[in-house]
């Protein structure tokens, strides 16, 4: 969506101070821990944009609270996988070979849209070290939340989704829907129908980048608006709206177990 496709949407500009407390009735309080996923485009014209934005989300928070946003950079991954474009197979070894090791300061995000980005180039902002998923984090906790994420199973235990499930944290989607939603990948590798994928990371290593085969889950998405819509129905979902965008406010260790337990009775069903 363009900026003029923007304004022509919006019917009056988009305030901080409208920002906070459409934030407060929906649910986000001080001392939050809240892990967020937003479309900008969607809250309507934002007087000073994402920087607004995350400034709202802060103020509403505080610095005794803490949020994160994804900080993925997909383009930082094996381009033989590489679909939406694919690059011609006599490229692969030449990208492998010259991919610049992930740097956590100069390793722009990707497709997780402009407030993200700013977001963790922001002052006081830390950055988990996965080369793929990492995430970026504000407040009280960041630099223990980004700490040692695995490079192995990138969502699963040991992760900053995972700190964020035991810090049992809210989750924001703002403007977008769940198969945005990377707590369900969190979900599903602790599901025992998790389906599992093998995958060339690029590694750091002194420098250099060293590509390892490791386990992960699958990137597929599908099944993560039918989730979201049943746990949506549970009741567990607080559903309003910040600035112009739909928002839905849930605890993510909740969603968390919801999720799994969906996926294991699809264990459930293939067996009978």
């Amino acid at each position: 969506m363009t900026e003029r496709d923007v304004i022509a949407a919006t019917r009056e500009p988009i305030s901080r101070a409208r920002l906070r407390a459409d934030l407060g009735a929906l649910g986000v309080t001080q001392g939050d821990a809240l892990l967020v996923h937003i479309s900008l485009s969607s809250i309507g014209w934002v007087i000073g944009g994402a920087r607004t934005v995350i400034e709202a989300l802060m103020e509403v928070i505080s610095a005794e609270g803490l949020l994160a946003m994804p900080a993925f950079s997909g383009d930082v991954s094996d381009p033989a996988d590489w679909e939406n474009p694919p690059v011609p197979a006599r490229w692969v070894d030449q990208i492998r070979a010259e991919t610049p090791a992930f740097d956590p300061a100069k390793t722009p995000t990707m497709e997780v849209g402009r407030t993200a980005e700013l977001f963790r180039t922001w002052p006081g902002v830390v950055r988990s070290s996965h080369p793929q998923t990492s995430i970026a984090a504000w407040g009280r906790g960041a630099e223990a939340l980004c700490a040692s994420h695995p490079i192995a199973m990138s969502f699963g235990d040991g992760s900053p989704l995972a700190k964020l499930y035991e810090r049992d944290a809210k989750l924001l989607l703002l403007g977008v829907g769940h198969e945005r939603n990377s707590s369900l990948h969190l979900a599903e590798s602790r599901a025992a129908y998790g389906r599992r994928v093998r995958k060339r990371t690029p590694t750091p290593q002194s420098g250099k980048v060293v590509w390892k085969m490791v386990e992960e889950v699958t990137d597929d998405v599908s099944p993560f608006p039918t989730i979201g819509a049943a746990f949506d129905a549970s009741g567990a979902v607080r559903i309003g709206a910040v600035g112009q965008a739909r928002a839905r406010l849930m605890r993510q260790r909740a969603l968390v177990d919801f999720a799994r337990s969906w996926f294991d009775s699809q264990t459930t069903s293939q067996e009978g």
